[in-house]
């Protein structure tokens, strides 16, 4: 793997989606340079912790160290590394319920893109 790969967080995102490469823009605009934003099309094979099927699911971001998160605690992760919105993090990783919660929107969100995309 390239060593700049190994530097910063990468989230992998379906950059055919016109959808989440407009939330993907929104995110970059909170995290900056602290977040790498590829396309799992063009991206994952030099990823081997995670799968394109893993990819077409939900997004995933990959820390320097090879540790893995997906669908929403991968957004609330790479957003609370901008040092920002750390309390959304802290909540999805201490209360189960909120985990649920975030991992069910999100899915709802993923499943339905085309009616959410009026609202983003």
């Amino acid at each position: 793997m390239n060593e700049d790969l190994n530097s910063i967080p990468t989230m992998l995102f379906d950059g055919n989606c016109g959808f989440c490469r407009r939330w993907v823009r929104k995110w970059h605009g909170v995290t900056g340079e602290r977040v790498r934003y590829l396309s799992y099309q063009e991206a994952v094979s030099q990823y081997p912790q995670v799968t394109a099927q893993q990819c077409v699911e939900a997004v995933q971001l990959i820390l320097p160290e090879g540790a893995v998160f997906s669908g929403a605690h991968a957004v609330l992760k790479a957003l609370a590394l901008s040092g920002r919105y750390r309390s959304l993090l802290r909540m999805y990783e201490k209360l189960p319920l909120c985990a649920s919660l975030a991992e069910w929107f999100y899915q709802l969100v993923a499943h339905n893109r085309m009616l959410f995309s009026k609202f983003a």
